[in-house]
């Protein structure tokens, strides 16, 4: 099973919320019917703005802990290089692939191959 790292926002360049899921499409739907109150609920972060897919949901956990360190200003190039006019990305899960790889040279590169 596959697993999932994307970012919710409330506008173009607004607040961004980074998250981790297997069910990508039912993790979204809970954002928007509000099913558990925090962040998303709090700040209006309705909208898909980004998201990659990992083989599995421990190397999706590995990765989004690492992007929740990243500065603001990178998460936005994150998310511009995928979706510059930060469209709600949801109708689109299945026709966009962003398939998360490692730098050859990393150490994580055996775990992706």
């Amino acid at each position: 099973m596959s697993g999932f790292v994307y970012m919710m926002s409330d506008k173009p360049r607004g607040v961004i919320y980074t998250g981790v899921t297997s069910d990508l499409e039912g993790r979204i739907w809970e954002h928007r019917n509000e099913v558990r109150k925090g962040f998303t609920s709090r700040y209006h972060a309705k909208l898909l703005v980004w998201f990659e897919q990992h083989p599995n949901i421990v190397l999706a956990i590995r990765r989004e802990k690492s992007l929740k360190r990243y500065l603001r200003d990178w998460k936005i190039k994150l998310i511009e290089g995928l979706n510059p006019t930060w469209l709600d990305l949801c109708d689109r899960i299945y026709e966009i692939e962003n398939i998360y790889s490692p730098h050859p040279s990393s150490p994580q590169w055996s775990d992706y191959n």
